[in-house]
């Protein structure tokens, strides 16, 4: 397999560090980094990214155990998951499958990761959500390798 083009995010000179910024203002966030790798993991499983499944696998290993990482594609069924990191990911796959249902992130499911985080931490998931989707999608469109 070989990349179509270099990832658009490193074609253009100020596009990485106004990312890795946003990325940081992420990380310093009250949500556990835990929760948020989590989140990370599921949203780049649903999306196809190998390369970010990857990065996962290879750099977060000291935020978790592998068994929780392993478990993530199905959390739903697995017991190693709190109700806060469950409402997180019911989010995550929410935000990032707005196409799949009428109403794309159901009162249900917000209301439920209300109960477990707070109007910041919520800004701060949606944020990563939507970070993790990006980077997503500019892997994937352009076919980047995994391991590279």
């Amino acid at each position: 397999m070989q990349a179509r083009i270099k990832n658009p995010a490193m074609l253009i000179p100020d596009a990485v560090p106004i990312l890795q910024s946003l990325a940081k203002t992420i990380e310093q966030s009250s949500v556990p980094a835990k929760t948020l790798a989590l989140v990370h993991l599921r949203v780049s499983q649903i999306n196809g990214c190998s390369v970010c499944v990857d990065l996962d696998f290879r750099f977060k290993k000291d935020e978790d155990t592998s068994e929780r990482r392993f478990m993530v594609s199905a959390w739903r069924e697995s017991p190693c998951f709190t109700d806060a990191e469950r409402a997180a990911l019911a989010l995550a796959e929410a935000v990032t499958r707005l196409s799949d249902r009428p109403d794309p992130v159901p009162d249900e499911i917000w209301n439920e990761a209300a109960q477990h985080y707070n109007e910041s931490e919520l800004t701060t998931l949606v944020l990563g959500i939507a970070m993790t989707n990006l980077w997503n999608r500019l892997n994937v469109a352009t076919r980047q390798v995994a391991g590279e």
